[in-house]
């Protein structure tokens, strides 16, 4: 090979990984807040229920809950660690799922409105959503439990990106 050609890959092959952000951690707290706060008095409830109605040992059948956010706390964990987003110079990528990876791509110019919504919990938690849509309804997208700062100048950013990228549509 000559000095100063390039690999088979070539210049136009290599592009630079996009830059990752995660999801901040007060989603993670919500949604773990949410799992104890339905399924503890949800065990309560069954196992005076069953205690008093069925027996005590049908009463042991209000553990099923306890299992459930024994098992769910670290299952939301790794929920939570696999949501992350990425802008790039055309387009925005959103990667999601544990078992099941999922990596939506939505070109600036496709996009047609960004909205932030926010719930009474997540306000409560400071925590805010990025909602986009887009022409054809199945790419919709959104990244759920920003700091509503972010979620605002994603917002923002997103809007003007996608209006100069439509400009000649």
């Amino acid at each position: 090979m000559e000095t100063g050609m390039v690999g088979p890959a070539g210049p136009a092959q290599t592009r630079a990984e996009p830059v990752w952000t995660g999801l901040p951690r007060g989603l993670l707290k919500m949604r773990r807040l949410l799992l104890v706060v339905w399924l503890v008095p949800m065990a309560i409830a069954l196992g005076v229920l069953l205690g008093l109605f069925a027996g005590p040992v049908w009463a042991l059948f209000a553990l099923l809950p306890l299992a459930l956010v024994v098992w769910g706390w670290p299952m939301l964990g790794r929920n939570w660690r696999s949501w992350r987003y990425a802008e790039r110079a055309d387009d925005l990528l959103i990667s999601r799922g544990v078992l099941w990876r999922e990596e939506t791509i939505v070109p600036y110019g496709r996009m047609q409105l960004v909205e932030v919504t926010s719930g009474p919990v997540e306000r409560y938690f400071g925590l805010a959503g990025v909602q986009l849509h887009t022409a054809a309804a199945a790419t919709d997208a959104r990244i759920p439990g920003l700091l509503p700062e972010e979620a605002e100048r994603l917002r923002d950013r997103l809007t003007e990106l996608g209006e100069a990228r439509s400009a000649g549509l």
